[in-house]
């Protein structure tokens, strides 16, 4: 995910920057006690149509899909996002690339060697540079240039505006060896993730100075050693367009030109079918259009059995004729327009789907992985109890199928935090907290306080009758005397129940302020009661019954209804009724009128201020509670409610599913929560980053240094002198000085293994922890012309650029029609 909007000081320490999903959270790392599998845990291979160089023709043109343009192409910056890392990935030198098992591997384009050649009194590192290695303009890449970029990411000068130093602050010098392609690099203390070093490397001209380093790679790059050179930035076409290196040493580019092309994530279906793009990451949706595309190649013409118009039954279909031939002009006007505006979106659709049948999609899973954040400064979830409950009642097997499974890819709930299946050192560390368990989840709530009757309980310090007697101060002595006495002893028996029901509450639970008089007190422990009585019957009743959140009737901004009220200078915050269920309600009574249109719309001369007629109860109106939040817990006069933030954009849709499941997995024991659909835009800045939620779905980068990428996203917050909590990347704010202690130690430990075993050990503990519950890892959907080799869904690791293009027509076995 993008930290897009992210304060420059919380991810200075970060090597690499993190993927948002918002679910974007993205790029959207593990191990401990085992929940079962093991470190033989096998990872999803990758699936990128492989082709020996010698099958894949030369030439040609390729267009990639990005997001966006590129904001710098300085990976070091802060505003770097993960257009920024692909496209340099093709320019730059990455000296330990990933491989398909997520382990960095020597690059022997760069390098002919690169080891630990002392380890006492210091760690040296030699570099031995490949001979043949330069720069675009035929400099020979060396020492000057490790050590320019040392010195701009060491953290030392804050005339660099640099977003990532980590392991450069350990670095004391860096010389030149035996010769000018030997590196010579001592640190000042141990540091076991050296390979995460100089990757990319950038020449001395971009890193030597601050101006250069801080404006000269933003726009544009002039000096590259990659396979490609970029030749051109157009910000009105939306495009970065590479051409191969003519001073490449290595395997030569197979493609002439590759081209990286801004498109939104909503638009890429209709670029796929345009020629546009050929090869764009993808959501479900369009992998689905793509597979019913090859489904109906031999269909002879016949009409599809998917799209528009396909769910028009017949009686439909000739309800619409007769209007649009009967008596009445106007409506038979209406019903010919829209019979014409659904006949378009059918040929548009079909065509659409005859130009998808030339693409492919490949998929893995992305080195990526979606978590359940729990914010742990405040509130409910400060109490671990509350917290480890919340993660005791999540059935994992069911989220990751509910995402995975219909995608055809392993279903399986990821087990570590800090590496994914197939990595080494991966271990299923998610014993440490325990497997799903409801009846455990309801004694920690009740161990914490929470109990069924606990929202109708009076805080600690209420004192009886306070209220009454100041309301009624001048009321005659006697009464106000025998008030106080009723309300007194109505309290005493009040607390001795509470006392008896809760007799191992912990000392520290804050305790409320008195707001209701006695009255109150005693109707709403009558409501409590009956609402008790009728928890058992009500509690296993269907999702669709749950509370979704605050909704009014009235006030979810129906067409044509007034803006929000605002509270001072700010909106008033809504929470969104579900909207599957509101737009199903809204058709039945549509089409239960006769309103809709074949494609849908509402009747011109139907539409009413307001929205439709009958689809709305009076303003105010509160909607029926639902029977499961009768036996929501409770405790001190509060009920046991927690804040879930969601991203409200188009592909978010899988995230969304998977936090209503939550929600109703919480809803078993007892948890409320209120669903709050964000803009993407938002979701991160104003939400995640700023601590604005009590759950959140988002998703972390895979890593092959967690002793490095991994200590800022658990490192325990420290307070800053203001009062605030620097909290770096760690969103969750919970954290241990013991775990702080294991991913310093895990830095400083040379030997591997044991490098390893450490993680495994911090990895239990954050388990144990209960701030982020790593759910699965991510789908990787992506597009492909069918021709094309050596491109698709990578998985782990990086693309080889040079060996990506069309298939030769003799190896394919049909020409390479497609105009390029």
């Amino acid at each position: 995910m993008s930290h897009v909007g992210v304060p420059r000081g919380t991810v200075r320490k970060r090597r690499s920057l993190a993927l948002l999903t918002a679910g974007v959270l993205t790029i959207p790392v593990l191990a401990g006690c085992s929940s079962g599998d093991g470190e033989t845990a096998r990872g999803v291979p990758q699936d990128i149509a492989p082709a020996a160089r010698e099958t894949v023709a030369d030439g040609s043109t390729v267009n990639w899909a990005v997001d966006a343009l590129p904001t710098t192409f300085n990976a070091f910056q802060a505003d770097a996002d993960s257009a920024t890392t692909r496209i340099t990935g093709a320019l730059l030198p990455t000296l330990f690339p990933m491989d398909r098992t997520g382990q960095p591997k020597l690059n022997p384009d760069y390098l002919e060697s690169a080891k630990v050649i002392e380890r006492e009194p210091k760690q040296v590192v030699l570099y031995k540079l490949n001979q043949q290695a330069v720069w675009s303009d035929g400099r020979e890449i060396g020492a000057p240039d490790f050590v320019a970029q040392w010195r701009a990411l060491r953290g030392k000068d804050s005339a660099f505006w640099t977003a990532r130093n980590a392991g450069y602050e350990r670095i004391e010098k860096i010389e030149r060896g035996a010769d000018d392609l030997q590196v010579r690099v001592t640190f000042s203390k141990p540091y076991a993730d050296w390979r995460a070093l100089f990757s990319p490397l950038y020449p001395k001209e971009i890193t030597g100075s601050p101006d250069a380093f801080n404006d000269g790679a933003r726009t544009t790059l002039k000096n590259t050693a990659g396979p490609f050179v970029l030749r051109s930035v157009s910000k009105s076409k939306g495009t970065v367009t590479l051409a191969r290196n003519p001073r490449w040493w290595g395997d030569r580019a197979k493609l002439d030109t590759l081209v990286f092309r801004a498109v939104a994530a909503k638009d890429r279906t209709q670029a796929l079918a345009d020629g546009t793009v050929d090869v764009a990451d993808i959501d479900a949706a369009t992998a689905d259009r793509i597979t019913l595309a090859r489904r109906d190649r031999g269909n002879n013409g016949q009409p599809l059995n998917h799209g528009p118009g396909s769910e028009i039954t017949p009686a439909q279909a000739l309800r619409s004729w007769a209007q649009a031939h009967g008596s009445d002009e106007d409506a038979a006007e209406i019903a010919q327009a829209a019979r014409e505006k659904n006949r378009k979106a059918v040929v548009a659709y079909a065509a659409e789907q005859k130009a998808l049948r030339d693409f492919a999609v490949r998929k893995s899973l992305e080195p990526a992985y979606t978590q359940l954040a729990l914010n742990g400064e405040s509130g409910p979830l400060a109490d671990d109890r509350v917290r480890r409950a919340v993660a005791r009642a999540l059935d994992r097997d069911e989220l990751a199928r509910t995402v995975l499974g219909p995608l055809g890819l392993p279903a399986k709930p990821l087990g570590s935090h800090l590496a994914l299946a197939g990595q080494p050192g991966y271990k299923d560390g998610s014993g440490a907290l325990g497997e799903q368990n409801t009846k455990e989840a309801q004694a920690l709530l009740a161990d914490a306080g929470w109990t069924r009757g606990g929202a109708a309980e009076p805080p600690k310090d209420t004192k009886a009758g306070s209220e009454a007697e100041k309301k009624d101060g001048k009321d005659a002595e006697a009464d106000a005397e025998k008030k106080t006495t009723d309300d007194a002893e109505a309290d005493k028996d009040s607390e001795e129940e509470t006392d008896k029901d809760s007799t191992d509450r912990a000392d520290k639970d804050s305790t409320g302020k008195a707001d209701k008089d006695s009255a109150d007190n005693e109707a709403a422990a009558e409501r409590e009661k009956a609402d008790r009585a009728s928890a058992d019957r009500d509690s296993e009743d269907s999702a669709a019954s749950r509370d979704e959140g605050l909704y009014i009737v009235g006030d979810d901004n129906k067409p044509g209804a007034p803006a929000p009220a605002t509270v001072g200078s700010a909106s008033a915050v809504h929470v969104l009724a579900p909207a599957r269920t509101a737009a199903v309600q809204g058709t039945a009574l549509l089409r239960q009128a006769g309103l809709l249109g074949e494609d849908g719309a509402v009747a011109a001369t139907d539409k009413q201020p307001g929205g439709a007629a009958g689809a709305y109860a009076p303003v105010g109106t509160a909607a029926p509670a639902p029977a499961a939040a009768k036996g929501q817990l409770g405790k001190d006069g509060k009920t046991l409610t927690l804040r879930f933030v969601l991203p409200s954009g188009p592909g978010s849709q899988s995230l969304r599913s998977v936090g209503d499941k939550i929600a109703v997995m919480l809803e078993k024991i007892g948890i409320g929560t209120e669903i709050t659909k964000v803009p993407d835009e938002s979701y991160f800045k104003d939400h995640i980053a700023s601590g604005a939620y009590d759950l959140a779905l988002y998703s972390w980068p895979a890593t092959a240094y967690p002793a490095t990428d991994g200590r800022p996203i658990y490192a325990k917050p420290e307070p800053a002198t203001d009062g605030s909590l620097l909290v770096e990347q760690n969103y969750t704010r919970v954290g241990t000085d013991h775990i702080d202690q294991l991913f310093d130690k895990a830095a400083a430990e040379l030997d591997e293994k044991a490098a390893r075993e450490l993680m495994k050990q911090a990895d239990a503990r954050i388990w144990a922890a209960a701030g982020s519950i790593p759910l699965f890892q991510r789908p990787q959907l992506v597009a492909v012309d069918k021709k094309l080799a050596n491109v698709g869904a990578f998985g782990f690791a990086a693309p080889r650029y040079q060996d990506i293009g069309f298939k030769n027509r003799q190896a394919a076995g049909s020409p390479a029609d497609r105009k390029k």
